[in-house]
């Protein structure tokens, strides 16, 4: 029996919230996850204006450095476009078949995408941020610029020394850090992981090896998409290092927007609509706001009582 006579595991009940932080709450339950589609709209028009109006930070650089004298793939092992779809179209396109397969509920499949788009997309806008103010030179930067004869080659030198015509290489060679396909696919392929970790209960005690394995895949995916940049010279470790921690924190970020913890024992349901920000910062109800500490305690007949009988003093043998 529960000292404060409360059934174990039951909610305290919180006092409605009146006013305009009342009603605030209400629109929010009314409309979630309405609100986050127009936050994710903010987002995808934040990267969209960057990537048409925003140029790097074009740092300084020496024609002797070895670091930046690497030759200029012209083919990439995976370009732009097939990122995106391994990272991004191929994830959507499994959790559909997930969802067609399963016929989960309409709010656990919508929460799902949802994560996922948040995911590959404040991935994306964090990423560019960064990528343009940093500046940093990429390890192929000389092939890129093709300094104008009579440079200086062993002191700093601007980027103006380019002779490059084609705008878009050029100034492609100043956003080196952090790796955007590391960062996009970590971040795509990662939510797919820890997504599909959670509904197979990868973390549950004894599971088997092979739901393990499964999970894993999209991680190892992510991974040889990174090792691609070294290998054609767009990036160094540090770039990859960094963009894959950028994208799996983000992806873990999204996804536990939406889903308990992968040790939970309902990792595979998403939250319900009505836990999501309805408390804010409001205090939690302590041990004495219960009625375990100050004040008469409320007795209830239910519970059980013992007589104290009286001691006397102990007699002499």
């Amino acid at each position: 029996m529960p000292r404060n006579g409360m059934a174990a595991g039951s909610s305290i009940p919180q006092p409605a919230q009146t006013g305009l932080s009342g009603a605030l709450v209400r629109f929010y339950l009314r409309s979630f996850p309405a609100v986050d589609y127009i936050a994710l709209g903010c987002i995808v028009a934040g990267w969209i204006l960057i990537q048409l109006f925003v140029t790097p930070f074009h740092r300084m650089f020496s024609l002797d450095s070895k670091a930046n004298q690497y030759p200029f793939a012209v083919v990439e092992r995976v370009t732009v476009v097939w990122s995106i779809i391994y990272a991004g179209v191929v994830p959507f396109l499994i959790i559909l078949l997930w969802a067609v397969t399963f016929r989960p509920t309409r709010y656990k499949v919508q929460v799902t995408l949802l994560g996922f788009l948040v995911a590959i997309m404040l991935t994306s806008l964090i990423t560019d941020i960064i990528k343009n103010a940093v500046g940093r030179p990429r390890p192929d930067l000389i092939s890129r610029c093709l300094p104008k004869k009579g440079t200086p080659e062993y002191s700093l030198i601007p980027w103006t020394v380019c002779t490059q015509t084609n705008q878009h290489i050029l100034q492609e060679g100043w956003r080196s850090f952090p790796s955007g396909h590391s960062s996009f696919s970590f971040a795509g392929l990662g939510y797919l992981s820890f997504f599909s970790s959670g509904q197979m209960h990868v973390y549950r005690p004894r599971t088997d090896l092979c739901r393990f394995l499964v999970a894993l895949i999209p991680f190892l995916c992510a991974l040889l998409i990174a090792i691609s940049r070294l290998e054609d010279y767009r990036h160094d470790v540090y770039d990859v290092t960094c963009g894959s921690v950028l994208g799996l924190l983000v992806a873990y970020f999204s996804y536990r927007r939406y889903y308990p913890s992968l040790q939970s024992a309902a990792c595979d349901t998403p939250y319900d609509r009505t836990e999501a920000g309805v408390d804010g910062f409001s205090k939690l109800p302590g041990d004495e706001e219960q009625g375990r500490g100050f004040g008469p305690r409320d007795w209830r007949p239910d519970e059980e009582t013992f007589q104290l009988q009286e001691v006397g003093p102990p007699r002499e043998r």
